[in-house]
């Protein structure tokens, strides 16, 4: 899998920021697991979306 370019990390980074806030808090953790159960679909492979949760967790699991 390619990295995605730092200006394009950052828009990224913007666009799920607003679909955040446009959710609202009481809808946040429905909005984002079902943005992450689409892009585990359109990955295609379970091994990597297994391997993407670890590394989510690293950075919030303590």
């Amino acid at each position: 899998m390619t990295a995605m370019p730092p200006e394009d990390f950052e828009a990224a980074y913007e666009a799920l920021a607003m679909a955040i806030d446009s959710t609202g808090p009481e809808r946040e953790a429905l909005f984002l697991t079902r943005l992450a159960l689409v892009l585990g679909h359109e990955l295609g492979d379970i091994a990597v979306f297994r391997s993407a949760i670890r590394t989510a967790l690293e950075g919030v699991a303590e």
